[in-house]
């Protein structure tokens, strides 16, 4: 479970050593002064090779304070963002984590580091497959995948101690707060398909908590409890 020994992967390509000052630079600047304090986080966030998550056009930009398009008019969280709700999860490592919408695979690698499992779920199957390769290459083997409609959460194995929902949504889908732990939290982003305000829920028997930890903007959240596709 230590972070600084990451047992769940197997070892980073050779090329990554190339980006470590970029990491490094990416968590003083971007992560600490905006308060990202969680050490587990921060360990994560400077060890995992975000650049292999993009385009090689784009490998150059990854450690940028900005999102990344991944295709299929999806993105990359900037990275200060993947931090914010990482870090509002709490995570402390023996967590079920479920996550719905896993693009590019970057935010699912670390909930990897920091969970004892994690279930991901991705509409657009390419996307999903792509992730569960690279992710396979990386050494992970602590995450379960589904192309489902991410609305519906993952039932089966329900229920679940953390859940991170990384695109914009009209309202927190009911199954999602069915699916949440006693005890368990969410991270997701709630307004109209321009702007929203992200909103951790914390669950206390039948009794949800919500906070609002600040503006963002994110991709829809399509399905049967989100927005229809366009």
């Amino acid at each position: 479970m230590a972070p600084s020994s990451y047992p769940r992967s197997g070892g980073y390509p050779p090329m990554t050593h190339d980006y470590r000052v970029a990491r490094e630079r990416m968590v003083k600047n971007q992560l600490v002064p905006r308060g990202i304090t969680d050490r587990r986080v921060l360990e994560a966030m400077k060890k995992i090779p975000r650049h292999l998550f993009v385009e090689e056009a784009l490998q150059g930009e990854a450690y940028n304070d900005h999102p990344l398009p991944i295709g299929h008019k999806q993105t990359i969280s900037q990275p200060y963002i993947v931090a914010l709700m990482t870090q509002a999860l709490e995570l402390k490592g023996d967590e079920k984590t479920l996550e719905i919408g896993t693009g590019s695979g970057y935010q699912t690698a670390i909930l990897a580091e920091l969970s004892e499992k994690v279930y991901t779920v991705e509409r657009i199957r390419p996307l999903m497959e792509n992730a569960r390769k690279l992710l396979a290459e990386l050494g992970y083997v602590n995450i379960l995948f589904k192309a489902f409609d991410g609305t519906l959460g993952w039932k089966e194995y329900a229920p679940y101690d953390a859940i991170m929902v990384t695109a914009g949504a009209p309202r927190i889908p009911d199954p999602l707060l069915e699916q949440m732990a006693d005890g368990g939290r969410m991270v997701i982003p709630i307004g109209d398909r321009y702007s929203q305000d992200l909103i951790k829920v914390v669950r206390k028997k039948d009794d949800y908590r919500q906070e609002n930890l600040g503006g963002c903007r994110f991709v829809d959240l399509v399905g049967v409890h989100g927005w229809k596709e366009s």
